[in-house]
């Protein structure tokens, strides 16, 4: 009886050991769903009632910020620069975040603002707005719920650049740049603040949409913000998505689930469409290959103090344009491949592999659209 007994508890103890293991493999093979359901705000949007509206006349509301933003420039950064942040708030119950989100106000200053602000310090002036940004989880899905998330932070970025413009521009040349959710955004925001407006299209030196996808079809030949084909043009844009070179799922998500901005306004699929790819190696259009020796500086800036200058890795990652999307090799420095959580993976990395490429093509093109060389840039690679 008792050795009956003790055979029924190893048989107990097997099961349980047998339970677990599914239990623990069935939560691995669906953990991005498990995922994606924790950040799931499970209200609908028009339900939502979103956070209080930042107020774009106090200092708070911009992430950056000049320290007299009325004052003239220095000479040795002549042009401003708007800035549009990427996605720092992972999302729970809030569609979109409030300003003063603890993580992710930590997140954009530690991670995003070193990374891919930065590359513009030594450019202009940053003015940066915090804004009501939609949740990673909007870009984890399509539902409309997301689209409208995501129509809705445009709302802050227009108003934040309108307030620029009209206090705090004063005719200064200047540099559009967005970054991923930002990219985004800011495409709208130049279709409908400055194609719309001369004077701010003849200041123009250069828009960067960078890990951003958008139709090249919309920059084409004829269009007021062109698609920039060489890097001594003024007045066009950089756009890109990367992917490290092999990463298949990943050209797939970009391809099949970006959302681009339609003529009704409206977040749609690419739909065939193909994206804008402008090397950062180069500046300029074009589909060879141009090799790690022309990359003139990645770097992973996290966690630097704001002003800190990162320290360069050159040569680290060749880059071509294929089928809409920037290619690279795998970088030769462990500081520049992706660490952290699943959540920390879905944003733009914690380093930035075009860094001094982005700097250099930036004072280029403001000193093409100032007639006077700017800074001394270096002089525009150009593939062998």
């Amino acid at each position: 009886m008792g050795e009956r007994f003790k055979g029924f508890k190893r048989w107990i103890f097997v099961g349980a050991l047998l339970l677990a293991a599914l239990l623990a493999a069935a939560c691995f093979y669906w953990r991005y769903d498990i995922l994606r359901t924790t950040l799931d705000p499970k209200i609908p949007f028009q339900a939502y009632r979103p956070p209080a509206a930042p107020d774009y006349g106090r200092d708070e509301a911009w992430a950056l910020l000049p320290r007299d933003p009325a004052a003239r420039p220095p000479a040795d950064r002549p042009v401003d620069v708007f800035f549009v942040h990427p996605t720092s708030f992972d999302g729970g119950r809030d569609w979109n975040a409030p300003i003063d989100q603890v993580r992710a106000a930590r997140d954009l200053s530690r991670v995003m603002l070193p990374n891919y602000a930065g590359p513009f310090a030594r450019v202009g002036r940053i003015f940066a707005p915090r804004y009501r940004q939609a949740s990673l989880y909007t870009f984890l899905t399509l539902r409309d719920d997301a689209r409208d998330a995501r129509r809705f932070a445009y709302g802050d970025v227009r108003d934040a650049f309108r307030l620029y413009v009209s206090r705090y521009s004063q005719d200064r040349p200047l540099v559009l740049v967005g970054v991923e959710q930002g990219g985004t955004l800011l495409s709208r925001l130049v279709t409908e603040e400055v194609a719309t407006h001369p004077e701010l299209l003849a200041r123009l030196a250069g828009v960067y949409l960078i890990e951003t996808v958008v139709p090249a079809a919309d920059y084409g030949p004829g269009a007021l913000v062109p698609a920039c084909e060489r890097r001594d043009q003024a007045g066009c844009v950089v756009a890109y998505a990367s992917l490290q070179d092999g990463d298949f799922p990943k050209a797939q998500e970009l391809i099949n689930r970006s959302l681009v901005w339609d003529e009704a306004e409206q977040l749609v699929e690419l739909q065939g469409r193909a994206p804008l790819c402008v090397n950062p190696l180069t500046g300029g259009l074009g589909t060879e290959r141009v090799p790690a020796r022309l990359n003139l500086g990645a770097a992973n800036a996290t966690g630097l103090e704001w002003g800190s200058r990162p320290a360069f890795l050159k040569r680290q990652v060749w880059a071509q344009c294929d089928g809409g999307l920037l290619h690279t090799g795998r970088s030769k420095s462990t500081s520049l491949r992706p660490t952290g959580s699943w959540t920390d993976r879905r944003k733009v990395p914690g380093y930035n592999l075009f860094f001094a490429d982005i700097e250099a093509d930036a004072r280029t093109r403001v000193s093409t659209l100032l007639g006077r060389p700017a800074y001394g840039a270096p002089k525009a690679a150009s593939p062998e």
